[in-house]
């Protein structure tokens, strides 16, 4: 006969309780979940690669509004004999050049306080070229002009100086026609950097003597 597993109140020990094993997730969850991810950071690399670069759209300034008001004081006066309404260099380039019309102006505009008298001359030649030409002579020194308005009499405008030869220069050409820009204070305030800005602005006023 056999006796129990262990002695009555003896020394020996009760075997430990069973602890149960840890549960494992099914491979099939892994597998999801890895699937899953996957996913998202395919999802998340397209996405990157879709993104285009933000277009930012470069802002135009405005242009800078005119410092000057101008007021037509004299003409325009037209003539087909810029020979005639011309001096030094550029009346002999004339001569062997003749223009297809001139037209002249004056207006009057301000700096400040001090007015200023500004004449406005408008040449059309017979080609870009005879253009080109024409407003390079112009622009040497020494080289003669068209006539002002004050200059050959035509006007008489109260405290004017009685011509413009000593005022400020600007020249532009566009196509066949030349524009010729002089001015002058009226006062005694002097300021070429002011003169030539007039000069600038007066170019536009070509639309307006023809």
């Amino acid at each position: 006969m056999f006796g129990p597993p262990y002695p009555p109140g003896g020394g020996g020990t009760a075997p430990m309780p069973r602890i149960p094993a840890a549960r494992r997730w099914p491979g099939y969850v892994l597998k999801a979940v890895g699937l899953v991810a996957v996913a998202v950071l395919s999802g998340y690399f397209w996405w990157l690669g879709q993104r285009q670069p933000v277009q930012v759209e470069a802002v135009q300034q405005a242009p800078a509004a005119n410092q000057f008001s101008f007021a037509m004081a004299d003409g325009p006066v037209v003539s087909t004999n810029c020979a005639a309404k011309s001096s030094g260099a550029v009346k002999q380039w004339f001569t062997q050049h003749p223009c297809q019309r001139l037209a002249r102006a004056l207006f009057n505009t301000a700096y400040g306080n001090s007015p200023v008298i500004v004449s406005v001359a408008v040449v059309t030649t017979s080609s870009p070229a005879e253009a080109q030409q024409l407003k390079a002579l112009a622009d040497r020194d020494g080289t003669g002009n068209v006539v002002d308005l004050l200059r050959d009499g035509t006007a008489h405008i109260a405290g004017a100086p009685p011509n413009l030869t000593d005022g400020k220069y600007g020249s532009a050409v566009s196509g066949n026609q030349v524009v010729l820009v002089l001015s002058e204070f009226i006062d005694q305030h002097t300021d070429d950097t002011v003169l030539q800005h007039v000069d600038t602005e007066a170019l536009g006023l070509a639309g307006q003597v023809g």
